[in-house]
Order: C-alpha cells, then sequence, then structure tokens
C-alpha cells in the first residue's frame, strides 16, 4: 500500500511539472490549459470532456483578463474569481476523485507559476 501511495504521488508530481511550466512574474505569465492532457491525467469520459474544455476556456480567458488588468490589488481579485469560478465549473462537471486530482494540480501550477491562491 506504501507503495502505491509513493508511486502516485510521484505520478502527481510529474504530471503537476507537466502542466506548470516554468515560474514566471504575474505581469509575464500566460495560461493555456491542455483539455487533452487533463483527459488523460483526470480519467474524463467522453461527456465530461466538453464541460472541462468549456471550463478550461472560461478559465484562460478569465486569466487572461486579470493579467491585463493595471493594478496588482485588482490583478490578485480577478485571478482569485478566476479560480473559484473555474472550480464551481469543475466541480460540477468531475466526480469527487476526479475533483480532488485536479484541485491539487491547480495548486501546484498556480504556486509554480507565483499565483499563489490558496485553495480549500
Amino acid at each position: 500500500m506504501k507503495r502505491i501511495t509513493l508511486l502516485f504521488a510521484a505520478m502527481l508530481l510529474v504530471v503537476s511539472t507537466g502542466f506548470a511550466g516554468e515560474r514566471t512574474s504575474a505581469e509575464t505569465w500566460t495560461w493555456s490549459v491542455n483539455a487533452g492532457r487533463l483527459t488523460h491525467c483526470l480519467e474524463l469520459s467522453s461527456s465530461q470532456y466538453d464541460d472541462v474544455a468549456m471550463a478550461c476556456e472560461y478559465f484562460s480567458n478569465k486569466l487572461l483578463k486579470a493579467a491585463r488588468s493595471k493594478d496588482e490589488s485588482s490583478r490578485s481579485t480577478l485571478v482569485r474569481k478566476a479560480v473559484m469560478g473555474n472550480l464551481k465549473l469543475m466541480k460540477s462537471a468531475l466526480d469527487k476523485e476526479q475533483y480532488r486530482k485536479y484541485v491539487t494540480l491547480l495548486n501546484l501550477t498556480l504556486h509554480n507559476k507565483g499565483l499563489d491562491v490558496y485553495l480549500d
């Protein structure tokens, strides 16, 4: 059981670094979500794929809007709203285990991008 847990943790780390890219400042980051990679990682069904792809597009658009914001506090607020909106959409599209994996990946990715938005 311990081996399985360690293997899962290692796999999650490898996958999260693939999503994360390199760490950048809030002014220069870009965001694109590869729904195909999420499909593989979260083992999405064909009916879930459309909902997840739409949520990813929504998230990308909201983060782009946040990146264009001139005010740092406004940018932070817009990023947090984008993340929370994305989580709401993903929670309705994914089952409990898939959602847990997604939140973990999102936390790691945001941290690696330098956008520390703390999620519950």
